[in-house]
């Protein structure tokens, strides 16, 4: 038999400013997070432009259980799970498309793709008839959708996605909102497999900026970085959740809050460039002041999905066990940009946050790193230290939640609260 897991109340303190380092990497504590993290919460799968007619279909994951998402018949959205109920087999085996049904190589039993199954070849040899309307493909019990992102959970008691999201969408519709016409994911997600933890990728992303001068002091410019401490904030409106952004002084030149010039002005052509000012000088009408001025920087949703908004890209830690996670990352784009400004921001994303890309590779580098850290041996009574600026975090009269400055490790810690709180909930039956 394996060694129990610790009690969780040992790995996370009661204020979370120490942290063990089993909490990333011990199994039985893994095992606690599928049932009490991915088993109770709001998990992103696709977005809607991905499958927008009846038929289309993508592949996802909620843990590591395979999940298919499908426009059904109907208009409707579907989410299943991607195993046979007569052997277990996935019945697809594409990472999308557009099909009428989903067949099982093993037997060929075959199912319509909003889950329901509608042969059995066997059949015909048997006597009997079976009840196919019992034998539908396990369907994911709740699926909700926002501003065309869906999420899907296994737990059919949870409160309503908006309600789960809070403030947390008022900060993301700083973005969403900001297009009058919507966004689009651009294709497959880019995928790749690390020796880490799923959590390390969403800690960093949560609100975890003030690395940047230092481990990607080649490639974040010093004026930069000076941005960052001069107006950034870090914000919590919900445990879990978090967002960093700059708050840029009001005047400020346009072409220095305007989201989409950061990093790309040299590239883009005079048309973009006008492009991206009437999106800005229509940012006030649609956004609000307050948000008109914000200049974002990563955001987190609980437990698993982050944003980065220069780069304009959302990511899923997909967890494979305690020691390895597969990393999902779009490039999104507004969907009534011009193709040449598309064409760049899919570059850019790829350039940076790719599997190879520049910053990509070198934050993979310090959560395997870390992962390596918390795995070693006679260590354990080296917990984390998470207390940098404890209790600084405060209400702000313009922004939900609690607000800090950009080094307060206040995000991680409501981060790893809520983790704590859900293990040990299962811990205790």
């Amino acid at each position: 038999m394996g060694a129990s897991p610790p009690r969780v109340a040992d790995v996370v303190n009661a204020d979370a400013t120490l942290i063990g380092r089993k909490a990333w990497s011990d199994p039985g504590l893994y095992e606690l997070e599928k049932k009490g993290i991915f088993g109770k919460s709001w998990l992103f799968l696709a977005h809607e432009t991905q499958i927008p007619n009846p038929g289309d279909f993508v592949q996802a994951y909620m843990c590591e259980t395979p999940i298919i998402v499908a426009r059904g018949r109907d208009g409707g959205i579907h989410a299943n799970v991607n195993s046979c109920v007569h052997r277990g087999l996935p019945v697809c085996r594409a990472d999308h498309g557009n099909a009428k049904s989903f067949v099982c190589p093993y037997h060929s039993w075959s199912y319509s793709v909003e889950g329901k199954l509608q042969s059995i070849p066997q059949e015909r040899h048997v006597e009997g008839r079976t009840d196919k309307s019992k034998l539908s493909l396990k369907a994911v019990p709740r699926v909700e959708t926002w501003h065309g992102m869906i999420f899907g959970s296994f737990d059919p008691e949870i409160e309503p996605l908006e309600q789960y999201l809070g403030d947390q969408r008022w900060y993301l519709d700083a973005f969403f909102e900001r297009f009058e016409n919507g966004i689009e994911f651009v294709g497959s997600p880019q995928r790749w497999v690390l020796n880490a933890n799923w959590k390390l990728p969403m800690e960093n992303q949560l609100g975890d900026v003030n690395h940047g001068p230092f481990l990607h002091a080649a490639v974040i410019p010093p004026e930069a970085n000076a941005e960052v401490f001069d107006h950034g904030y870090s914000c919590v409106a919900q445990p879990g959740h978090g967002a960093t952004f700059r708050l840029m002084p009001e005047d400020a030149p346009l072409e220095s809050v305007a989201w989409g010039f950061e990093g790309m002005a040299s590239l883009l052509s005079p048309e973009i460039h006008e492009y991206l000012r009437e999106l800005q000088m229509k940012a006030e009408e649609r956004v609000g002041p307050i948000r008109a001025r914000m200049k974002g920087l990563t955001y987190g949703v609980y437990p698993n999905l982050s944003f980065l908004w220069s780069n304009t890209a959302f990511k899923v830690s997909h967890p494979r066990g305690p020691g390895k996670v597969e990393y999902w990352s779009w490039s999104v784009v507004p969907s009534d940009a011009p193709e040449e400004y598309k064409r760049i921001l899919r570059g850019n994303h790829t350039a940076f946050f790719g599997p190879g890309g520049l910053l990509e590779q070198e934050d993979s580098e310090a959560w395997t790193q870390q992962y390596l850290g918390s795995a070693i041996d006679f260590a354990d009574d080296r917990p984390y230290f998470y207390g940098l600026g404890v209790g600084e975090e405060k209400p702000h009269p313009d922004l939900p939640g609690l607000v800090s400055v950009t080094a307060n490790e206040f995000y991680a810690r409501n981060f790893y609260l809520r983790w704590r709180d859900a293990l040990m909930a299962v811990e205790e039956g």
